[in-house]
């Protein structure tokens, strides 16, 4: 496994988790492009969405997979799966999120499979593309 881009794949996506903005923009380019399949259909472009999802996390006081009826929640996030195809100063990372998240009622788990690709732009890596399927066998067509 590639030691250099799975601790940045780590650090990026701590960075959503934690709402650690300035971090965020650190680890991914102004141009990213992600396919959020809980959010639509269609390709979002540029990093605002997630910007205005983290900022509103933190003015609730909350982290990203871990709020219970508007309660602090302990989370953690893993990394199931997870292969890095290096390519220079490309690299791609695939693998199932899971995203646990203790709860009163017990443990609860998401899971979303998940594509990142990751360029090295003028000496720092940063993350150009994102898509996320779900975790379950979906339709082919929404029911």
């Amino acid at each position: 496994m590639d030691q250099e881009i799975h601790e940045f794949l780590l650090k990026h996506l701590r960075s959503i988790q934690e709402n650690n903005i300035p971090e965020y923009h650190e680890t991914t380019a102004d141009d990213l492009t992600l396919y959020e399949w809980w959010v639509t259909p269609h390709r979002l472009d540029g990093i605002p969405f997630h910007e205005f999802m983290m900022t509103s996390n933190a003015n609730r006081g909350s982290i990203f997979g871990a709020e219970d009826k508007g309660q602090k929640a302990q989370s953690r996030l893993d990394l199931a799966n997870l292969h890095i195809q290096r390519y220079g100063d490309t690299a791609i990372a695939s693998y199932t999120l899971l995203i646990s998240t203790a709860l009163p009622e017990g443990v609860k788990v998401a899971a979303h499979n998940e594509s990142r690709v990751i360029v090295k732009l003028n000496g720092d890596w940063k993350v150009v593309h994102v898509h996320k399927s779900p975790a379950y066998s979906a339709p082919h067509v929404a029911p």
